[in-house]
């Protein structure tokens, strides 16, 4: 009976997956042809790149990686608050609900809308951008992070318990020390991330090298629409590289729990 329940189980996949890709064309061959034949067209006038512009477009990606870093700054202080509020190990749950809700609730909202509002709220530029990836930035860290410091070791906190520790000292010499690889590999992946999120942010006139790039696209300037692309490629590239030295050479060492907080009240 389980055997068959498995391939039953398969089978209803299996014709989800087909008839979803029937919905959405993957079998239209005559449409797929067209689509081949019309990116030939596409590649004739996006190559070669135009380096004439990239004075222009380096300023525009100087501008994109500030928004990122300083976005990203701002929305990781606000997410250590944020994520210890939503842990269940050290607060009730009505503490924890309401916050992980809130969170919730920020991370349903796409990068792209968080910057449309804030083009609403604060007008067209760069600030816009860097406040809608703060924001962004806080709903998911905030996610990542409460759910590593929960994988902390139980018997660390009930020790802890034991001398009479507080809340903020469970997290101040326990959970954020343990989770501090986490804590740090996640800030820097969110960060190039962002640097690729605020590219596209810019197509709302939040900023960035993507205020650029849809200039370019709305002038058919193509050739200089790849120059751009290129030069960004070669800059996520970059910083992936270094956010990989970073993390291999500079992860903090505080995994042990300081003796003064096991020796407090004993």
């Amino acid at each position: 009976m389980p055997k068959l329940e498995r391939y039953a189980g398969s089978l209803l996949l299996a014709i989800a997956l087909i008839y979803s890709a029937y919905q959405v064309g993957v079998f239209d061959l005559p449409r797929l042809a067209r689509g081949v034949y019309n990116l030939g067209d596409l590649l004739t006038d996006v190559l070669p790149p135009n380096p004439s512009i990239v004075p222009e477009a380096l300023m525009a990606l100087v501008e994109t990686v500030q928004m990122a870093l300083v976005g990203t700054f701002i929305g990781f202080l606000v997410s250590i608050p944020f994520s210890t509020l939503g842990l269940r190990t050290v607060f009730p749950p009505t503490v924890t609900t309401p916050v992980r809700v809130i969170l919730g609730a920020i991370r349903t909202i796409p990068a792209l809308f968080w910057a449309v509002i804030f083009v609403i709220a604060v007008g067209l530029g760069p600030l816009a951008g860097t406040l809608a990836l703060s924001v962004y930035t806080l709903g998911y860290l905030s996610k990542l992070y409460y759910e590593a410091f929960e994988a902390v070791d139980m018997e660390i906190l009930d020790t802890l318990r034991c001398t009479g520790a507080s809340r903020l000292s469970l997290i101040r010499f326990a959970i954020i020390p343990e989770s501090m690889n986490t804590i740090i590999s996640q800030l820097l992946f969110m960060f190039e991330y962002n640097i690729r999120s605020s590219a596209v942010l810019g197509f709302v006139g939040a900023g960035g090298v993507g205020f650029l790039m849809i200039s370019y696209i709305e002038r058919l300037q193509y050739r200089s629409l790849t120059t751009v692309v290129i030069m960004t490629l070669l800059i996520v590239v970059a910083i992936d590289a270094i956010s990989s030295l970073v993390r291999r050479f500079s992860l903090p060492q505080l995994r042990r729990v300081p003796s003064r907080v096991l020796q407090r009240r004993r």
